[in-house]
């Protein structure tokens, strides 16, 4: 039987207080094994003090470049750290991010991702993916050893509620659904409503699906494997 292999990736690890308490229990008590840090924020220090005491608990960069809401009809920019349409100034802004992780985690990231995924556009894709390679790790949504499962997230694009996305029953079903080789599978959980955000009180309900009992259970009578970015970094290159 081929093996089947899962990282669950909880990204924002670093925005706010509510945002690190809810990944770091859903790692202690429930499947999340791996997160993607937001060095710009405040709370960025909290939660790599956590990682620098959790060592399998592999930490990557969530390049954080802005983040967009949908309004009245429109995606309106809720903030932006940099004009996406300079080259340079991106550029920039992706290497203070990368030493602000290195400052903070005291190593490389295991693996890289972005915000919004705004690195699967030019031209934060050229640079994320010239950085990704340059560091010998998984880039999301580029790395031919590592494939990526968007479908936990309890809304559609434009902002409307999908709460079975994020049920038990939502999530028992995307695992069942898991490719062979190595997935990861993206989350967002909380324990508090404390980010400026579309996707707000959805992160509680993430929290307590993701550490329900019975997904650890599941996981085994799929015989899907938990791991860790770190644990393959050998094999995810480009």
């Amino acid at each position: 039987m081929v093996k089947r292999y899962l990282i669950v990736n909880a990204d924002d690890f670093g925005q706010s207080a509510g945002v690190n308490h809810g990944i770091i229990t859903a790692h202690e008590q429930g499947i999340v094994t791996s997160a993607s840090l937001m060095v710009r924020w405040p709370a960025a220090v909290e939660a790599a003090t956590y990682g620098r005491a959790h060592p399998d608990f592999s930490l990557g960069l969530h390049l954080d470049l802005g983040e967009w809401i949908y309004r009245d009809g429109a995606w309106v920019a809720l903030y932006q750290v940099v004009d996406l349409d300079d080259p340079v100034a991106v550029a920039n802004a992706v290497a203070d991010q990368l030493m602000k992780f290195r400052q903070l985690v005291g190593q490389a990231p295991t693996h890289i991702d972005s915000h919004q995924h705004l690195h699967r556009t030019e031209p934060v894709r050229s640079i994320a993916i010239k950085l990704a390679s340059q560091l010998g790790v998984p880039l999301r949504h580029f790395s031919a050893s590592v494939r990526y499962c968007g479908n936990f997230y309890g809304q559609l694009g434009t902002g409307e509620s999908l709460p079975a996305a994020i049920s038990v029953a939502g999530l028992r079903k995307i695992l069942a659904t898991l490719p062979p080789g190595v997935s990861e599978l993206g989350c967002h959980p909380a324990i508090a409503d404390d980010v400026d955000s579309m996707y707000r009180a959805e992160r509680m309900t993430e929290v307590q699906t993701l550490c329900d009992p019975s997904i650890r259970w599941y996981l085994i009578s799929e015989n899907v494997q938990l791991c860790s970015f770190h644990t393959f970094s050998p094999l995810a290159t480009f």
